[in-house]
C-alpha cells in the first residue's frame, strides 16, 4: 500500500472504543494461527517467498474442503517466488456477477538491526500485535483467506460467486506484480462485478478513540518520468554557462512552481462536500473549499484549500522530484544529470499527457522520458450505493458514532490493473490504524489487537452482505 486511501479532516471526529474480545472464541484462534503463518513467512521481493505464503493458505484452504480445481497458484519461470493465488466459492445464482476479495502478501523490506522487534515474528505486546505487514497488508490477506475458509468449514452457499486473489509485488515498482499479471493473462478467472482492496480504513486519535472511517473509491496512478541533460563537459577551472546541472535545475524548479489545475471525481466532490458541512470545519477552509466546488479555475480558493497537503492532492496530479544524480568528478563540468520526477496521476489523466506537460516544463535542453513500468489511466469507480450502502450499515453496527467518508487515494494500489479492464475496486473500511500510520513501510510496524479482530468481523459480514 503506497499510502493510505483517506484524508483524514480533523473536523469529522467521532469516538467508539467498542470491539471484539482477541482470541476467546474457537474461530479467532484459527484465524490467529493462520494470520502468524503469513506474517512469519518473509515475502520482502527477492529476499523471501510469496509462493510460500501462497502454498501455506492453498493448503488451509485444502483443509477446510476446497478442491483442488477451486484454487490456482500461479507463478511465472522467470519469478518463481512471487507466485500468488486465486480461490473460488461458487455461488448458487448463475445470473449474479461474482464478486472478487483482493490483497497482497508482500511486505516492504524490514531491516533488524533497526526494529525493537524481530519484524519476521508476530510479537505481542501492550495491546499491539507487531510485524512487518501487520498491518499492510497481511492484515486483510488473511481476513480474506480465513473468510473464505469459514464460508466452507460452515457450509455457507452464495448466491454470488466469490473470488480471492491473493498476489505479490505490489510494494515494489519493478518487481513482477501478480495482480497486473492476472488482468493481462488469466482476466476470465478473475472476472468480478466488483472488488474489495485495501485503500479503506480508520483512524484512531491520540487517545486511543477511533475518529474516522473512509471507503476508498479511486485512485491516482503513480508514474515515474526521468529528467535527462546532457553537457561536452571540461574543467572545473573554466566553467561556462552551459552546465547539465544547472539545466536540471532550472527545469526541476519549473516543476515545483507548476501546479495542475485542479479535477473532481464523484467521490472527492462527496468528500469536500462532507469536509465543508462539518460543524468544526474553520469557515475561511469551509468557503474557500465550497468556492472551489463551484468554481474549480477559483485561484484564491485553491491557495487557501491546498494549504492543507492532503487537500491540496486530492484536488489535482501532483509531481516532485524525488531522486537526483549528477556529474563524475569534482574537478569536472558534469557531463550528465538526471532527475527522478514522481507523478502521481489524477484520474482519467493519461501518462502521454503528463508527459507532454512535464516536457513543456523541462523546455528543450532537457529529455523527458516515462519509466517503466507504465501505468494504467486511472479509472474512477462509481459512488454506487449498491457497494457504499452494506459498507454503512455495518459501519454503524461495529463502530456507532464513526464518520464515514468516501475518498480517493493519492497513492496506489493494485487497484488500478483490476480497474483496466472493468472491474470497479473499492478499499474497503473495517481496520483502525494510530495517527501515525502504525508503521507502515517504516520501523515497528504494528496493529492493535482489538483492531484486527473487530475488523475481521465486520469484513466477514460484508462479504456476506454482497454474497447474498
Amino acid at each position: 500500500m503506497r499510502a493510505l486511501g483517506w484524508v483524514v479532516a480533523a473536523a469529522l471526529i467521532g469516538q467508539s472504543m467498542g470491539g471484539a474480545v482477541a482470541q476467546t472464541r474457537p474461530d479467532q484462534q484459527a484465524f490467529f494461527g493462520l494470520y502468524k503463518e503469513l506474517v512469519e513467512t518473509n515475502t520482502v521481493v527477492d529476499v523471501g517467498s510469496c509462493t510460500q505464503a501462497a502454498a501455506q493458505i492453498a493448503a488451509r484452504l485444502k483443509a477446510a474442503g476446497y478442491a483442488d480445481a477451486d484454487i490456482v497458484q500461479f507463478s511465472t519461470p522467470e519469478h518463481p517466488r512471487d507466485g500468488g493465488i486465486v480461490a473460488v466459492l461458487k455461488g448458487s445464482d448463475a445470473k449474479a456477477k461474482p464478486m472478487l476479495l483482493l490483497g497482497h502478501i508482500d511486505v516492504v523490506a524490514a531491516n533488524r538491526a533497526d526494529w525493537a522487534r524481530d519484524p519476521f515474528k508476530l510479537i505481542e505486546e501492550g495491546g499491539y500485535y507487531y510485524g512487518r505487514g501487520t498491518v499492510d497488508d497481511k492484515a486483510m490477506a488473511a481476513i480474506w483467506a480465513d473468510a473464505m475458509i469459514r464460508f466452507k468449514q460452515t457450509g455457507y452457499k452464495p448466491k454470488r460467486t466469490i473470488k480471492m486473489a491473493l498476489t505479490c509485488g505490489e510494494e515494489t515498482t519493478y518487481a513482477f506484480n501478480g495482480a497486473e499479471w492476472l488482468a493481462k493473462n488469466k482476466p476470465d478467472l478473475i472476472a468480478a462485478e466488483f472488488a474489495l482492496n485495501e485503500g479503506g480504513g480508520g483512524r484512531y486519535n491520540a487517545k486511543g478513540e477511533r475518529e474516522l472511517l473512509a471507503i476508498q473509491v479511486g485512485e491516482k496512478a503513480a508514474q515515474n518520468f526521468t529528467f535527462t541533460t546532457t553537457n561536452p563537459g571540461g574543467h572545473s577551472s573554466q566553467p561556462v554557462p552551459d552546465n547539465a546541472i544547472y539545466e536540471l535545475a532550472d527545469a526541476i524548479k519549473r516543476v515545483q512552481g507548476y501546479e495542475f489545475p485542479v479535477k473532481f471525481t464523484d467521490t472527492t466532490r462527496a468528500f469536500f462536500g462532507m469536509v465543508a458541512k462539518a460543524p468544526t470545519t474553520p469557515k475561511p477552509m469551509a468557503d474557500a473549499i465550497t468556492a472551489l466546488l463551484a468554481n474549480p479555475n477559483d485561484v484564491a480558493a485553491d491557495r487557501i484549500v491546498s494549504m492543507d497537503k492532503a487537500m491540496h492532492s486530492t484536488l489535482r496530479t501532483t509531481c516532485v522530484a524525488t531522486l537526483l544524480k549528477a556529474g563524475h568528478a569534482e574537478n569536472a563540468l558534469p557531463q550528465a544529470a538526471t532527475a527522478n520526477i514522481n507523478c502521481r496521476i489524477f484520474p482519467g489523466e493519461s501518462v502521454d499527457g503528463t508527459l507532454a506537460k512535464l516536457k513543456e516544463l523541462a523546455g528543450p535542453k532537457v529529455t523527458v522520458s516515462a519509466n517503466q513500468p507504465i501505468r494504467p489511466i486511472g479509472i474512477p469507480p462509481k459512488l454506487d450505493p449498491k457497494i457504499t450502502g452494506p459498507m454503512t450499515t455495518l459501519a454503524a453496527k461495529y463502530f456507532p458514532g464513526v464518520p464515514l467518508l468516501p475518498t480517493m487515494s493519492t497513492g496506489a494500489t493494485d487497484g488500478i490493473f483490476l480497474e483496466a479492464i472493468g472491474i470497479p475496486v473499492y478499499g474497503a473500511p473495517g481496520v483502525f490504524v494510530d495517527s501515525d500510520l502504525s508503521g507502515i513501510h517504516g520501523l515497528n510496524e504494528r496493529i492493535r489487537v482489538e483492531s484486527l479482530y473487530a475488523g475481521r468481523d465486520y469484513l466477514y459480514d460484508l462479504v456476506k452482505a454482497y454474497a447474498g
